[in-house]
């Protein structure tokens, strides 16, 4: 192998530092109540590989030992994971803001009885995938039926203070777009669902990513 460093290291380039770090996104597993044509991961019902408790403490750790400000939750469906609470409560109580990013269907899933409650009890910013706010594109998406769960996800977080003012309850959407093309101004997209889904289903929401 060719030695690189001595081309690199002489050099008039501006010297790159980095700052200290300040999110931990983390990822959970693959495992996944939904199998969407979409996903990146491949998750799904079937998947196995799940973050096991001495890993899950050890990210614990990691939050302490630098500072870490905010711990992002991912998957497949992150509340799958059997260490999913303890990992919330114990970050949490190092003084993290704890985000979890929520496919809104797992709130109504057989197991996950008061996850909602649970979320907003520890202050969980909950970060809510819906990509679009028709039932006919999410459901060819999703699969049928997840439409319907989705908005039943989102009116119990409303219920609870998600999505409203002074609550401090932080309840953003994140939309997908259906095929290979670009989605459309972010300004304009958020208009037409803060608008369609508050007439249709009374629904709010904070932002749309």
């Amino acid at each position: 192998m060719h030695a690189t460093f001595p081309l690199l290291r002489d050099t008039d380039f501006p010297r790159v530092r980095r700052r200290d770090l300040e999110t931990l996104q983390v990822n959970l597993g693959y495992r996944c109540n939904q199998t969407c044509q979409h996903c990146h991961v491949n998750a799904g019902p079937t998947r196995k590989e799940m973050m096991d408790a001495e890993t899950a403490a050890l990210v614990i750790e990691v939050v302490r030992a630098r500072g870490i400000r905010a711990v992002d939750l991912t998957g497949g469906a992150p509340e799958l994971n059997p260490n999913f609470r303890s990992l919330v409560v114990a970050a949490r109580a190092t003084g993290a803001h704890v985000i979890d990013r929520c496919n809104l269907t797992i709130l109504s899933e057989a197991g996950q009885d008061g996850l909602d409650e649970f979320l907003a009890l520890h202050r969980v910013e909950v970060v809510a995938s819906l990509p679009c706010y028709s039932k006919e594109n999410v459901d060819a998406q999703r699969g049928d039926g997840v439409f319907e769960r989705s908005i039943d996800g989102l009116q119990r977080l409303n219920a609870l203070g998600y999505g409203k003012p002074d609550t401090r309850l932080v309840l953003n959407l994140v939309y997908n777009p259906l095929g290979p093309y670009l989605p459309p101004s972010q300004d304009d997209l958020e208009r037409d669902y803060r608008r369609i889904l508050g007439e249709r289903f009374g629904v709010v929401f904070n932002r749309l990513f």
